[in-house]
This record gives C-alpha cells, structure tokens and sequence, in this order.
C-alpha cells in the first residue's frame, strides 16, 4: 500500500485531523506507527461505536500498531456503572469482544489504564502534564468527561482525569490519538502539553459523532461542554444498541428523525454516510418500479446528492440502513462473550483495589 493510499484509509470519514502535515510526515518516515483510542467501559455500546469501530479497522489495515485503551480508573473517577469496579471490568472485556466480533484483527491491542497506573513512572508523568496546565485549562477540559465544567467541583478526583488522559498519550506512547469529536480538547490539551514539555507531539485524529435518533439540539460542544444531539446509551430512544434484534432496528429507524433532503443532524443519514457505505462498500435501496426501480449508491457523493436532490424517500433510506445494520450487527451479536451486556449493567457497587496490575 503507497502512502497516498494509506492517507486516504486513515482519513476518511474524518472530521479533523490535527494537523494533515504532520499526519502525512508520519506516514512517511513509520512504517508502523502507534495509534490509540482511549474508551471509559461504561456498560451499553450503540451503533455509534461502529465508527470508531471502523476506524480502528481502516488503521491498523493502514500499517498502524494500534492499542484500544479500556480506560477502567477514568471510568471510576467519571462514576460510570456506579462505580463498581467489577461491573467496570466486565463491561471492558464485553467491549473488546464486541471489536473483535466486528472484525477488529488480532493484532490490535487491548490495554487497561490500570496497567500504568500500576507504575510510578506514569504518576510522574501525570504530574508534570498538570505543571503544564492552569487549573482554569483543567477544569474546562472537564467536558472530555461529558460533564459540565462545574462539576469538576463535584469531588476532587474529576480535576485528575484531564491530566491522566494527557498523560496515558505519552506514556503509552503513541503517535496518533483518534476519538470521536467529543475528545477534541483532550488532544489540543495533549499537544499543547507536549510542545511546552519538549515530548514528541501527536497527530491528533477526530471522526464525527452520530446525532440522536430523536433528532434537535446542537452537535457542537457548547460552554458547558454538553453534547445535547449525541447518540446515548442511556436514552433508549436516541440510540440502537449492538445487540439490537431485527425488531428493534426497524421500530428505531422507523421513529427516527430524517427530514426530507437535510443532511445537518439527520442521524439516518449520518449512518448511511459513516457506517454502512465504509462497512458494506455501497447503499443499496429496494423499491418497487412503480416508484423508480431499486437505487444504489457507491459512495458518499452519490447518494448525498440523490438525497438532496430529493430522489431518495426517507421511508426508503431507513428501511435500506435498517437492512444493512442488521448484517453488519449480526456476527457482533454473535461473538459477544460472557458475561453479556445485559449482565455487566447488573451488580454490587465498591471501590477498585488499591494496586492493580491489570
């Protein structure tokens, strides 16, 4: 694979890269250069995770080591699953089995936060991140967490996980942090870090985020760092899970928000356009010639402009990305491990022992 392939497969379907130079420089002088993306296990995982499910594919197959990193502790400080750490570790080892369900390749790696926190080393890196960072940068990075920036002042642990996720950057260490648009600041922070402690810089790599199936709100993180149109698991009807029967994929797309010709915060869209065409290699509608014969679209551009044009139904194009989620969903639904996901949202609450060595 020549370099202006392995760009095209790392950049696609991106929203930003942090910065297109650099990334290419990279690409130039490693073969095999260190990617990471960074997840808290927190229980449920929803077709939004398709897209970075496919990133990870479209790296490692670019000739990037990659390490999906289960973030248990930040997981803990976030209060994610109650704060259970059995219920946290069981929720990491459902999400691996889910990537590897998906197609993820035995070479990319799975590593718990716990693994460095073990050491001392990576709490001198922690701290040496902090020294580099106001407490007024800290507390606006609180939004990484999904959290609003006062409530960092909810209790003191929140002000570590800015800092703690700079620091897993370097320790690691990598040379590509990817994400979902949500971590943008994280990496800014990572970069500004690096520059000002003289360690070397990571390209920074963002995908869009997948707006609720319920539709309205904003995209954009706002002051208070609030992903108001993001897909969630923790509100049913925005999102489908992995482990979504056929039913359940119909009924969901059927009531999803999917104005006619809108491509800006239009969630059916955004599927067809960020995990059915890069998953399937094309979007195939059936219909009945009485209302135009069957369509198919092999990328993007074609079917962006079939839909703005209005040459596609929304009842079509939800019924269409209905059948594709459904074969893309079922070897996942297969491959999922004990314990199930149902039963990782079950359990007791209580704290992680003192010293993990993952």
């Amino acid at each position: 694979m020549d370099l202006e392939e392995r760009l095209q497969l790392v950049t696609r379907n991106s929203a930003e890269v942090l910065v297109p130079e650099e990334l290419r420089s990279l690409l130039e002088r490693e073969a095999h250069p260190k990617a990471y993306i960074g997840y808290e296990p927190s229980g449920q995982y929803t077709v939004g995770h398709l897209v970075t499910i496919g990133k990870v594919r479209d790296l490692a197959e670019a000739g990037f080591d990659v390490t999906v990193f289960l973030a248990d502790w930040h997981a803990y400080i976030n209060d994610k699953l109650g704060g259970s750490w059995e219920r946290i570790r069981a929720s990491g080892k459902a999400m691996e089995s889910v990537f590897r369900a998906a197609g993820v390749s035995e070479g990319v790696r799975f590593r718990w936060a716990s693994e460095l926190t073990a050491r001392p080393e990576y709490w001198e890196r922690v701290i040496r991140s902090a020294k580099a960072m106001t407490l007024a940068r800290v507390k606006r990075a609180i939004t990484i967490m999904g959290r609003k920036e006062d409530e960092g002042e909810l209790d003191a642990s929140k002000l570590f996980y800015p800092a703690m996720q700079v620091a897993d950057i370097f320790e690691l260490p990598v040379d590509l942090a990817y994400s979902g648009t949500d971590q943008r600041r994280a990496h800014v922070l990572a970069r500004e870090v690096g520059r000002r402690m003289g360690w070397p810089v990571p390209v920074a790599l963002h995908t869009p985020l997948i707006s609720s199936l319920k539709g309205g709100g904003r995209m954009d993180t706002d002051d208070s760092g609030l992903l108001e149109r993001k897909m969630s698991k923790s509100d049913p009807a925005s999102s489908i899970p992995v482990s979504a029967p056929a039913e359940v994929i119909r009924e969901r797309l059927q009531q999803a928000y999917c104005p006619a010709r809108e491509v800006e915060g239009n969630p059916v869209v955004e599927l067809a356009r960020w995990v059915i065409l890069p998953w399937e290699g094309r979007l195939r509608l059936e219909r009945p010639e009485r209302f135009g014969g069957p369509l198919e679209f092999p990328d993007e551009g074609s079917l962006l402009s079939a839909w703005i044009a209005g040459e596609v139904h929304p009842l079509d194009l939800k019924r269409a990305v209905g059948e594709g989620l459904q074969r893309i969903l079922a070897p996942i639904a297969q491959g999922l491990s004990e314990p199930s996901l149902g039963e990782v949202l079950t359990g007791d609450g209580g704290l992680p022992p003192p010293r993990s060595s993952g």
